[in-house]
């Protein structure tokens, strides 16, 4: 009889969501198996599920969701290098390769098809995942499982907007507007880098205490009508050198990019199905200003946080805003559709 486990499987036609149970996958050439400790939920699997997001190369109907993932080596499959072994702490990189695409033949950086775990195939809302040996990074044993799991995206994705889609400087100011799981540790990752000031934009009165409380500058209330102003007389008349949109809403753009500098960068770091629309473009022309997409990460992002969180300079203890068990995958994504608690991360354990 074949053994068999949970999983929080998602069918993309039908848009259902429902925990089932499912063959424990072996894992094949260069592929390891994790027993998942700790899974994070995202605003991507609230809308992966509401169907506002789909993937883009899911061979079939149905996929198990979780791309924020942490667990321990359990089995490994034919040529996994050596230095694996069962009982290894691992995280999961968030995607992989396609190793299909012109840059993936000629082995260019970076791949033009990232497949996202938990997206395009199988992620970690489950009690044991598969991935390729080159997807693992080992985590140190202080570490908990709850925070290894967010750093892939809810980490990383904002730190490789600030650092390389953004380009942040250091005591040049920045602006992140949505301060939910992606916003939070953008301000702490601005401070990382030295930006100044860093001014924090949301409606929500709890998040901006939240901001305040990790280092923000300036905290703002979206929806005050001297919005621009404010942001002009925290940055001495000249605006913002970087904002970032961690909410994905067409309101936060236009809002942004009136705020910008000359030469000041929006990047897209939420995600929306929503069109694009700059209903001023002729300033953003005249001042040589920039809109930037962003998805995701590279591996190296991911390895540079642990090391930072290692050595003490990144503290993600505040992350975790509550764990549930697997099996009430769905009442996590309720809360975080409707915010309920104002969470940053919410982790699912098997």
């Amino acid at each position: 009889m074949t053994e068999t486990m949970l999983a929080g499987r998602l069918d993309v036609r039908a848009k259902t969501f429902a925990v089932e149970e499912v063959p424990v996958p072996e894992p094949g050439p260069g592929q390891v198996r994790i027993r998942v400790k700790a899974a994070g939920v995202c605003l991507s699997d609230v809308h992966l599920i509401d169907g506002s997001i789909r993937p883009l190369f899911l061979p079939a109907d149905k996929v198990t969701l979780g791309h924020e993932v942490s667990g321990v080596v359990d089995a490994l499959g034919p040529d996994v290098p050596p230095a694996w072994t069962a009982g290894q702490r691992v995280l999961l990189q968030a995607g992989e390769r396609c190793g299909r695409c012109a840059n993936c033949v000629s082995f260019a950086e970076p791949c033009l098809q990232v497949r996202t775990r938990g997206v395009d195939y199988d992620g970690g809302w489950a009690e044991y995942a598969l991935a390729t040996h080159h997807t693992l990074v080992a985590v140190p044993d202080d570490l908990p499982f709850e925070q290894a799991a967010v750093i892939p995206d809810a980490v990383s994705t904002p730190w490789a907007a600030i650092v390389s889609t953004g380009k942040a400087a250091p005591a040049r100011p920045a602006g992140v507007w949505g301060v939910g799981g992606l916003g939070t540790h953008a301000v702490q990752l601005l401070r990382l880098v030295g930006a100044v000031p860093i001014i924090a934009i949301d409606p929500i009165e709890a998040a901006r205490e939240r901001a305040s409380a990790l280092g923000a500058d300036a905290v703002l209330d979206s929806a005050a009508p001297d919005l621009r102003e404010r942001i002009r007389e925290l940055t001495a008349g000249r605006g913002l050198d970087l904002a970032l949109d961690m909410a994905g809403a067409p309101a936060v753009r236009e809002q942004a990019v009136s705020c910008l500098a000359p030469g000041g960068r929006l990047v897209l770091v939420g995600l929306t199905p929503d069109p694009l629309t700059i209903t001023q473009s002729i300033p953003l022309s005249y001042f040589a200003q920039q809109i930037l997409g962003h998805y995701g990460s590279t591996p190296e992002h991911v390895v540079e946080l642990v090391e930072l969180v290692r050595h003490g300079r990144l503290d993600l203890g505040g992350s975790i805003s509550g764990t549930l068990p697997l099996t009430e995958a769905a009442a996590a994504v309720e809360r975080l559709a409707r915010k309920e608690g104002d969470p940053v991360r919410l982790i699912l354990t098997p």
